[in-house]
């Protein structure tokens, strides 16, 4: 074998060794296809320091996600962060498991949708394009498929008028909430919503466990705004990317398919920021 030949070789070993088969491709000279088309971001909150922000950037991410409402200084927050560099691009709608916009009880539907319009306004104030919405969970009688279905509508249809005034996105997320386990009905879901304003995070590795990856981001095409990042696997279930199931290749070949350009966010862990820097620029071509 030549040396040349040899060290490639070794290489692979090497990334098989340390991160599984999918990490076996860092020792390719593979074109970064999406960098410049998809921005690397973590979760991440009011309370992150200014040391934290700064290790943030010198890894190589590209800004932030927050989480409202619960913001002690929202002015203060966004500043901190635009001092690191790190813009923060949206939030994640804090209480919307609680107080749910599928609750039985018109109360909580209520406090519900003021907890999104409190987000939407956050947003906004924070500099960013997205609040993340879990718009229910199906519970038993009294909060069935359908009723998640026609009564988050109708909260998110009265939240419309903030969402259009502040210039903000509703993206709705799925997870294991009973809610939308087939891609075909989440499209159909946003598609009844009928606004520009309420499109889909899509969670890469929340819904593998019903259909790869892969066909969802097909299915629901240019729905899809914003990327959560997770890697999920019927042995390890959530687990550090590129260890489980997803097959990363095809959805690199799908997101290229319907032409995604947008923020990606890591949900998860890794054994630390700098793990999770470098999975994500490899498994997502960044």
């Amino acid at each position: 074998m030549k040396r040349r030949e040899f060290s490639k070789a070794a290489l692979g070993m090497a990334a098989l060794a340390s991160g599984g088969a999918e990490l076996a491709r860092a020792a390719e000279k593979r074109a970064r296809s999406n960098q410049g088309r998809i921005f690397k971001s973590i979760k991440s909150n009011h309370a992150i320091s200014p040391e934290q922000l700064a290790e943030v950037k010198a890894l190589g991410f590209d800004g932030i996600e927050g989480s409202s409402p619960g913001i002690d200084d929202v002015a203060a927050y966004r500043a901190k962060a635009e001092a690191a560099g790190l813009p923060i691009h949206g939030v994640v709608c804090q209480g919307h498991w609680n107080d749910r916009l599928s609750s039985p009880d018109p109360a909580i539907r209520d406090k519900g949708r003021k907890n999104l319009e409190q987000a939407l306004r956050d947003a906004r104030a924070l500099g960013g394009s997205s609040v993340l919405l879990v718009p229910g969970k199906v519970t038993g009688d009294d909060e069935t498929h359908d009723h998640v279905w026609e009564r988050s509508i109708a909260e998110i249809r009265k939240a419309l008028p903030v969402a259009s005034w502040e210039g903000i996105h509703i993206l709705v997320e799925t997870v294991w909430n009973g809610f939308c386990y087939d891609p075909k009905q989440l499209a159909d879901y946003i598609d009844e919503i009928n606004s520009p304003w309420v499109k889909v995070y899509f969670d890469i590795g929340n819904m593998q466990k019903f259909a790869p990856a892969e066909e969802w981001i097909r299915v629901l095409g240019p729905r899809i705004v914003k990327l959560d990042v997770k890697d999920w696997g019927v042995e390890p279930g959530f687990c550090p990317l590129g260890k489980g199931d997803v097959n990363w290749p095809a959805v690199r070949e799908a997101l290229a398919e319907i032409g995604f350009t947008g923020w990606c966010t890591r949900e998860g862990s890794d054994g630390g920021l700098e793990n999770t820097a470098k999975l994500m620029d490899e498994l997502l071509d960044l």
